[in-house]
C-alpha cells in the first residue's frame, strides 16, 4: 500500500488563505493525497521534512525558510515557488530578459550603491568609471522616473524624482542597497495578473494610487478582446521563462501598449478583503488543484522542482518555445 502524499503550506501571519487552501485541497478528496500546515521540528542536511509539495508564503521575509526549502528541494519536493530561482532572480535582470523577448519594459539602467559595500575599498571599484554619465542617463531614462531596488524586499519603497536634484537627494540616502533608475510609464490602464501553475492567468484592474483595500476592482471587469489576449500572453510567456508557480505581474497600458512593470511577487497578496471573494476564490481553486497535480506527479527520483525555460531551454539556444 502506498503512503499517503502531503501537501504542506509555508506561512506566516496571514490566516484566511492558508486555511481555506488546506481545507479545499482536503475537501476535494483525492486518494491517498493530505493538506496540512508544515511543521518544521528539526531540519538535518539531505535529509526531507516528508512533505511531497510545499506552498511557500513566507521564506521572502525569512531567510531560515529559504534555506529549509532549498534542502527540501534537493531531496525531491515539488516547492512552490522554486527557492533556488527566487534566490538568484531580481529586478534588473528581470527586465533585461524580458527585453530581449520583445517584451515591452520600462527604459531602466543598473546603478552602483550609493556607499560602498562592507569589506570594500576604493581598490574594490577600479573597473567603475566614477561619476558615472549622468548626462547619458538622465537623457534616456528621462524625467519623472522611478528609483527602485534591484533585488525586490518586504515592503520594498520606489521613489518617484522629478529632476536631478530630486534624484541625488534620494540616491545619496539609498546607503548599501543597489538601485536601477526606470522610465516611468504614463498608463492609462493598469492591471495585476494573478498567474497560477503558469496555466491560468487572472486579469485584474488594479489602481496603484489607492488606498490598500480600493486597489484591486473586486468584480470581473470588461476588458477590451485583443488587449485582454495580449495581457495574457504577455503574462505566460513572463512566468514560463522564470518558472514560477504563483506569482503576480503587473502591466501597465500606454497607447494600447501592454507594458510588465513588476513581475517577481513571490508572495502575492491574497486577503480576501484586498482582492475580493471572486478573486480568493479563484485564487484558492488554482491554487488547490496545482498542488494536488504536483503532488499526483511527484516522483522521489527526480527533481520536482519548477525550472523556467530560460534555464532549460533560453539559456542554450535563445529559441523559446512557450
Amino acid at each position: 500500500m502506498s503512503r499517503s502524499k502531503k501537501i504542506g503550506i509555508l506561512f506566516g501571519s496571514e490566516n484566511i488563505f492558508p486555511s481555506e487552501l488546506a481545507k479545499r485541497i482536503n475537501q476535494k478528496n483525492e486518494d491517498g493525497i493530505i493538506a496540512e500546515f508544515v511543521k518544521i521540528e528539526k531540519i538535518f542536511q539531505g535529509k526531507p521534512a516528508g512533505y511531497d509539495v510545499i506552498i511557500d508564503r513566507i521564506s521572502n521575509a525569512v531567510p531560515f525558510y529559504r534555506s529549509f526549502l532549498k534542502n527540501e528541494g534537493i531531496c525531491g519536493t515539488a516547492v512552490i515557488n522554486n527557492p533556488f530561482w527566487l534566490s538568484a532572480g531580481e529586478n534588473f535582470f528581470n527586465n533585461a530578459l524580458m527585453s530581449t523577448v520583445n517584451i515591452s519594459v520600462p527604459r531602466t539602467v543598473l546603478l552602483p550603491s550609493n556607499k560602498p559595500p562592507v569589506n570594500t575599498d576604493e581598490d574594490s571599484f577600479r573597473n567603475l568609471s566614477y561619476p558615472l554619465n549622468w548626462d547619458e542617463i538622465f537623457e534616456y531614462i528621462g524625467f519623472p522616473a522611478l528609483l527602485k531596488p534591484v533585488y525586490s524586499e518586504v515592503n520594498e519603497k520606489i521613489l518617484r524624482v522629478e529632476n536631478r536634484d530630486e534624484f541625488f537627494n534620494n540616491y545619496n540616502h539609498t546607503f548599501q542597497r543597489v538601485m536601477m533608475l526606470q522610465e516611468e510609464i504614463k498608463f492609462n490602464e493598469y492591471f495585476r495578473c494573478y498567474c497560477i501553475d503558469r496555466s491560468h492567468v487572472r486579469v485584474i484592474k488594479y489602481d496603484p494610487a489607492q488606498l490598500p483595500h480600493l486597489k484591486y476592482l473586486h468584480h470581473p471587469a470588461s476588458i477590451e478582446e485583443e488587449l485582454l489576449a495580449n495581457i495574457t500572453e504577455i503574462v505566460l510567456v513572463i512566468n514560463y521563462l522564470l518558472g514560477l508557480d504563483f506569482n503576480t505581474v503587473d502591466i501597465a497600458v500606454r497607447d494600447n501598449i501592454p507594458s510588465a512593470l513588476d513581475f517577481l511577487n513571490p508572495v502575492p497578496e491574497t486577503d480576501i478583503e484586498m482582492i475580493g471573494k471572486n478573486n480568493f476564490e479563484w485564487l484558492v481553486e488554482n491554487a488547490a488543484n496545482m498542488a494536488i497535480r504536483k503532488a499526483l506527479e511527484f516522483k522521489p527520483e527526480r527533481n520536482n522542482l519548477t525550472w523556467g525555460k530560460f534555464i532549460t531551454q533560453f539559456v542554450n539556444n535563445k529559441n523559446l518555445i512557450i
